[in-house]
């Protein structure tokens, strides 16, 4: 059956859910490629990445509250700017994080049980995809726990980081892969780098959208979700901030920009080594809570374009007795489990960020479609958040860049093949 789902999710629930989505693989892996872009100014792109991150999780905050709707942006761009921006956005998002929940699980693997990453990321998905079918509450429940267990240890890990020596100028760990800028073609290519790595970054933080997509299991959304957001936003700030210090301080730049993992391989290199396993587990048990928040995501999004008729209207069933979208949730699990046996995935995050952010330039131009009182944010934060997006996302590798204009070109085909079954706005408003 098709029907409204259960408001279960209250403040410290909401916030936990964001921060396991945000505080996932990415805070162990997304600051390597960064710096391999942006070299000693990583510090820069990371900055951009929260400042863009702060004005879409604001806009997305508001949306939120006013549209307290499973579906997230794709509910928000359809009512406020159009079919078409509204299904680019749920089509981006469902595909991107696709790619994104592959990608962790894949993580996990990797850092679990190297040797057989495949087999572990498939477990490892159809395990919390039914952990998400039992009900979004033992789902938030699991959140806490996968949490929790993460702060720890890298509390741990920055009390221990900071009581080593810093790599010294004259060893090679410490040197700056950026060269002295010394004229202005020097500086367009050192802002390009920068830019780029403010991408791989804005990875790191694309988590807050969950609590968006979740917005009709909250319970009194329109308080709930903004301080949920902001609380959510904040905690990563700090988190990932002090977390690149560290690294850098054991590391070096360039140092953290050659490895894959520069959070373990610092780990690696303290203490005597003995904090490296525990990492290790730390990072496998991050990118569970990441994966867990995707499959939340993508499978109520997929909800809601089933609503309306460009998915299998099956995909909108709400269990009777969990309250939980179901068959979205077993396909979603399904596909994610199938791509992880099939294919190395571990290049999505630049493509899957490319989707993202054009997902929160929809979030952000249909925040400032909202009238003043209702969107209770001064217009320039969704503006900045919007034009953040578009030029992040243009600064990613050629290669992400292609390959996500290929797939929102594939939307497009798909939005002329489905409108014509689309459920009308007023007939969707009492489906529910």
């Amino acid at each position: 059956m098709t029907a409204a789902l259960e408001r279960r999710l209250g403040l410290t629930d909401a916030v936990v859910v964001g921060l396991g989505a945000m505080i996932g693989a990415g805070v162990f892996v997304a600051f390597a490629p960064a710096a391999a872009r942006a070299g000693s100014l990583v510090w820069v792109s990371l900055a951009i990445a929260a400042v863009i991150a702060v004005c879409n999780a604001l806009s997305s905050a508001r949306l939120a509250a006013r549209f307290p709707a499973a579906g997230g942006t794709y509910v928000y761009g359809r009512v406020l700017l159009g079919q078409l921006p509204g299904f680019l956005a749920g089509w981006g998002f469902v595909v991107g994080k696709t790619a994104s929940c592959a990608a962790m699980a894949l993580t996990v693997g990797l850092y679990l049980w190297p040797e057989r990453a495949h087999v572990v990321a498939a477990a490892a998905v159809l395990a919390l995809t039914v952990l998400s079918v039992m009900g979004v509450q033992r789902t938030a429940t699991a959140s806490k726990v996968l949490v929790g267990i993460v702060l720890v240890v890298l509390a741990v890990f920055l009390v221990m980081a900071w009581g080593v020596p810093t790599a010294g100028p004259d060893t090679p760990a410490s040197m700056s892969l950026a060269p002295p800028v010394i004229d202005g073609e020097h500086w367009s290519a050192r802002m390009l780098g920068v830019l780029g790595g403010a991408g791989f970054c804005f990875f790191a933080f694309a988590g807050y959208a969950r609590i968006a997509t979740l917005g009709e299991e909250v319970r009194d959304p329109e308080r709930t979700i903004g301080r949920a957001v902001v609380v959510a936003i904040t905690v990563v700030i700090v988190v990932y901030a002090l977390v690149l210090a560290a690294i850098i301080h054991v590391l070096g730049v360039s140092g953290v920009a050659a490895g894959a993992a520069p959070v373990l391989e610092a780990a690696e290199r303290i203490g005597g080594g003995e904090l490296g396993p525990v990492v290790r587990i730390a990072a496998g048990i991050a990118a569970l809570g990441a994966l867990l928040g995707g499959i939340l995501g993508v499978s109520r999004t997929t909800m809601a374009m089933a609503r309306d008729r460009h998915l299998p209207a099956r995909l909108a069933a709400v269990h009777p007795t969990s309250q939980t979208p179901y068959i979205a949730e077993i396909c979603v699990g399904v596909i994610v489990a199938g791509v992880v046996l099939l294919a190395d995935v571990r290049q999505a995050i630049g493509f899957s960020s490319f989707a993202v952010l054009i997902y929160y330039l929809v979030a952000n131009a249909s925040a400032l479609k909202l009238d003043r009182a209702t969107r209770r944010l001064p217009a320039w934060v969704p503006m900045l958040g919007g034009v953040g997006c578009v030029i992040v996302a243009g600064s990613l590798p050629w290669q992400s860049v292609l390959g996500g204009l290929v797939v929102f070109a594939l939307g497009g085909v798909v939005y002329a093949v489905t409108r014509r079954r689309m459920v009308p706005p007023a007939a969707r408003s009492h489906q529910a």
